[in-house]
């Protein structure tokens, strides 16, 4: 009998990067990296500029292949190959298009030779145009399309050999946010439906949040931290997770006592600083959303006033700006809450934050 609740058989592994370090004379721009990939997954790298996460994505794709370390596809040992021997699509930051080549043949670009006849290239970028719906822009010249228009071209063309793998270096850098933020779920969705395996380098956090079935976070040539976006923004692996990821409140205290912080006078129950030494010095961060004020704060163990210093009014939420003696926070609330808490520069509220989302990390 077919057991309906039984955790579903993981994906084979479609990529295997193994103990990869990449040199550019004396800088180390990747140091023993390992990873997998599994089949129709997407992957973001999510990093800082000069993390290294361009630099794998290279590796990868063959363009800079790695001074030491394999790089294993669908069972192959495709470290040294040549790009165009790797069963990889790419889409480039520039797009790279040709300019003095229309829609219809820029996608029709890399499909040559006698595995595509004329009339299946024409299928085939039919079938394409109708995928990222542009059959009307079909004749039309990259100078003549929008940023968004120019993006989807190029991932039509990076499709176009049918890949087993997918390679996106921040492709969406170029374009404005309402934009990028629609054609993020196009990504997605034609990434769920193709199921081709796909990797997303990114600095937008968002970005990797929203639609990343895996996070790569890359710090100075290293992986932070792998983790479905749930795990790395509340669960941080470390304190350069914790800080980059999202937005949090940070600042330096000492374990008084066994899940307790002290910054100055005020005390912050802490789960997580369970596992620290009382008298350590630690590093704590708080979500905004995280944070309870006034009415929702009272009664709660350990809470304390903190002067309003800021509000900043982002739409449906506002965020308030918090110092208690000392410890600077964040949180953010309802837009309409800010009237009934009487909010201004210099109020003074109860503050409480749950112990169980006080992020907390040896300092140093």
């Amino acid at each position: 009998m077919l057991d309906l609740l039984a955790p579903a058989a993981p994906r084979p592994v479609h990529l295997a990067v193994q103990e990869v370090s990449k040199r550019f004379g004396r800088f180390l721009a990747l140091d023993r990296v390992s990873l997998e990939v599994r089949e129709g997954e997407l992957v973001a790298f999510l990093g800082p500029s000069g993390c290294g996460k361009t630099t794998l994505l290279r590796a990868i794709a063959g363009l800079d292949p790695p001074t030491e370390g394999r790089i294993i596809q669908a069972g192959r040992d495709i470290t040294l190959l040549p790009p165009g021997q790797r069963d990889v699509g790419i889409v480039f930051q520039s797009y790279a298009l040709f300019p003095n080549l229309d829609v219809r043949r820029n996608i029709a670009y890399g499909l040559r030779g006698p595995a595509w006849p004329r009339e299946k290239v024409k299928a085939r970028v039919a079938e394409l145009l109708a995928m990222v719906g542009l059959e009307e822009h079909a004749g039309k010249y990259p100078a003549q399309l929008s940023g968004g228009q120019q993006q989807r071209v190029a991932l039509a063309r990076a499709l176009a050999n049918r890949p087993a793998l997918l390679l996106l270096d921040e492709p969406r850098s170029a374009l404005d946010a309402i934009v990028r933020s629609r054609l993020r779920t196009e990504i997605r969705a034609l990434q769920k439906s193709l199921g081709v395996t796909t990797i997303l380098v990114t600095h937008d956090q968002e970005e990797a949040l929203s639609i990343s079935d895996r996070i790569v976070v890359m710090n100075a040539g290293r992986i932070e931290q792998i983790g479905t976006p749930e795990e790395v923004y509340r669960r941080p692996a470390s304190a350069f997770v914790a800080g980059f990821v999202g937005r949090a409140g940070s600042f330096t205290a000492e374990v008084e006592a066994p899940r307790r912080l002290r910054a100055g006078p005020v005390r912050i129950e802490a789960e997580a600083a369970a596992s620290l030494t009382p008298g350590q010095a630690a590093r704590a961060f708080i979500r905004p959303e995280d944070v309870r004020l006034g009415p929702d704060a009272a009664g709660h163990p350990g809470a304390f006033e903190a002067v309003v210093t800021g509000v900043e009014f982002l739409g449906a939420l506002c965020r308030v700006h918090l110092l208690a003696e000392g410890v600077r926070l964040e949180a953010e609330i309802p837009s309409a809450q800010l009237r009934h808490l009487g909010l201004d520069r210099t109020a003074r509220i109860l503050v409480a934050i749950p112990a169980d989302r006080v992020m907390t990390y040896p300092e140093g």
